[in-house]
């Protein structure tokens, strides 16, 4: 006879339990469930700072006393402790009260349990819900919201919402903050359909939808592009009288400016000073970035000195966008103002700013002044991530430095920064143009062996320069291979193709896979039609170059 079996069979049995029992079983089953492979968590003692060591010091002159204080003095210490996010010190001062007999109570007790959320160990966070319940505490809504929020934080979205459905059919109490925290986490992870369903779900509950929720769901949208759905959201919060907040208003603006509508976006930002909702750095941050992304510096320096007009110091994201600005129209000298203002203004460059710099130098093949920024990073501590290193190694391989970029690319894998498909293609086509077509063949074959994906781009590189130096026979094995894995070739892949077949004189293959591309759905562009007539004038097939110029422009290609 199993334990509940037995237990039930006593008329006294509910009475002891703290909770109803199916409550008390559901509960606990949820306990055991990621209650498994317990660990400690000893805090490193290397890390503590002065407030901290008080802090901890003051906890064990209080475990140490004679007539040890309430709880919940403990209770505030290790909050405090908990709120400058030394997590482990806080698990470790409660195992301690623990071992000195004290009973915790259900504000310690959540306080641990929020530790373990944080630090990613959900199953003893719900091995602290285990034992809320066998002392007789009821689990009260900052216990089950830490709990939903600790699995949305840890990726596990799905079983916060299982969760939530197994505590509500209980009966427990859930508020504002429970919704907010689910609905966040289903944004978080690109579930922004389910978070409006589950907007309309809570509306014939007790609890309102806050601004919060709202929020939320609409900078989904908005990063989705979803601008319409969006404002349609906003326009209904405001008819059921919730009142936009800043975070509303910028999500608001970054759809509108990914959508390329400033205009709109400037109307909303006049629309949010006129009800006294006080633009802040992000939002003045989001306007300055997407007036860069659509070329317009000018004004985006305008919008940065009315932002500091308004007693907004910009902050890093500000000098990245603009910085960011002036490189995509060439300007680096100009960003390279706004990277040193910055640091007088006293912002420090981060490895992003850096970055930024250094791409916009390798484009207007400025290399050295981005080499010496990279050894800034170096004198400075900095470590370089893999879009730095990306950057330079393009910038090296566009003016010949093919050895001192392979050279980064060791330091890279030495500095445990991943080389990525960029880092590779970009190699591959240095390759190319030297020439040095085997080598780019065999890092294809090393790029595929460690386990890295090249897309289509990556093979078209290898093609098209296999191509030029009539090297068709190796460029049609490595267009079978790419067919072989799946792939779907671009018009740009088959272009390239096409050239290497009208190269060689062989137009009745070129044409064939010009009629190929369309049955695949891969319309040939006016770049394609071209260099088969080229290639055919070339070989004074005119009839058969004027048919093919007839169907480009039947097509209306030209």
């Amino acid at each position: 006879m199993s334990f509940f079996r037995f237990a039930l069979s006593f008329p006294k049995f509910h009475s002891l339990l703290p909770i109803p029992y199916p409550t008390f079983l559901i509960l606990s089953t949820w306990a055991r469930h990621f209650s498994h492979s317990l660990k400690n968590n000893n805090p490193n003692h290397n890390h503590f700072n002065l407030v901290v060591h008080d802090a901890v010091a003051s906890f064990n002159h209080l475990l140490s006393m004679r007539h040890p204080p309430p709880i919940f003095e403990f209770g505030k210490i290790l909050g405090s402790i908990v709120k400058m996010k030394h997590y482990s010190i806080a698990i470790s001062l409660s195992k301690q009260l623990d071992l000195s007999g004290i009973t915790p109570n259900i504000v310690t007790l959540n306080i641990l349990i929020n530790c373990y959320c944080h630090l990613g160990h959900m199953p003893l966070a719900f091995s602290v819900l285990s034992k809320i319940l066998k002392l007789g505490y009821q689990p009260n809504t900052v216990t089950l919201n830490t709990l939903m929020k600790g699995l949305c934080l840890n990726g596990d979205v799905k079983k916060a919402l299982h969760f939530h459905d197994t505590v509500a059919a209980l009966g427990y109490h859930l508020d504002a903050h429970t919704y907010g925290t689910l609905i966040n986490g289903l944004c978080k992870i690109a579930e922004t359909k389910a978070a409006l369903q589950l907007l309309r779900k809570i509306e014939v509950r007790v609890v309102k939808p806050d601004v919060v929720m709202y929020s939320t769901i609409i900078h989904s949208l908005c990063r989705d592009k979803l601008i319409s759905e969006a404002h349609d959201l906003y326009s209904e919060m405001v008819v059921k009288g919730i009142s936009p907040d800043v975070v509303t208003y910028t999500s608001l603006i970054y759809g509108l400016g990914i959508g390329g509508r400033l205009k709109e976006a400037f109307e909303l930002l006049s629309e949010m000073v006129l009800k006294n909702v006080i633009p802040d750095v992000v939002t003045f941050s989001t306007l300055v970035d997407a007036l860069c992304k659509e070329g317009k510096v000018k004004e985006s320096t305008n919008v940065l000195a009315v932002m500091i007009k308004n007693g907004v110091k910009p902050n890093v994201v500000t000098y990245s966008a603009l910085m960011d600005g002036y490189c995509l129209v060439n300007e680096v000298n100009k960003a390279k103002c706004v990277f040193n203002d910055m640091t007088r203004r006293g912002v420090t460059p981060d490895v992003q700013n850096y970055s930024i710099m250094i791409n916009g130098f390798c484009k207007v093949k400025m290399v050295d002044e981005a080499m010496n920024l990279f050894k800034e990073m170096h004198r400075k501590n900095m470590t370089p991530n893999t879009v730095t290193y990306t950057s330079l190694i393009n910038g090296l391989c566009k003016t010949g430095r093919i050895a001192h970029a392979w050279e980064l690319v060791d330091e890279m894998q030495d500095r445990d920064q991943p080389s990525n498909i960029i880092t590779y293609s970009t190699l591959l086509d240095a390759l190319c143009k030297n020439q040095q077509l085997d080598k780019a063949h065999e890092l294809l074959m090393k790029i595929e062996d460690q386990g890295i994906h090249p897309d289509v781009y990556t093979y078209t590189i290898l093609i098209d320069g296999l191509c030029k130096v009539g090297r068709l026979n190796t460029a049609k094995e490595v267009f079978h291979h790419f067919l072989i894995k799946g792939y779907h070739p671009d018009v740009v892949m088959c272009t390239a193709m096409i050239n290497g077949l009208c190269i060689e004189g062989l137009f009745d293959d070129a044409l064939a896979l010009l009629s190929k591309m369309e049955e695949n759905s891969c319309a040939p562009d006016a770049v394609t039609f071209e260099i088969i007539i080229r290639a055919l004038l070339e070989k004074n097939k005119n009839d058969d170059a004027k048919k093919v110029l007839h169907e480009m422009i039947a097509r209306g290609l030209l």
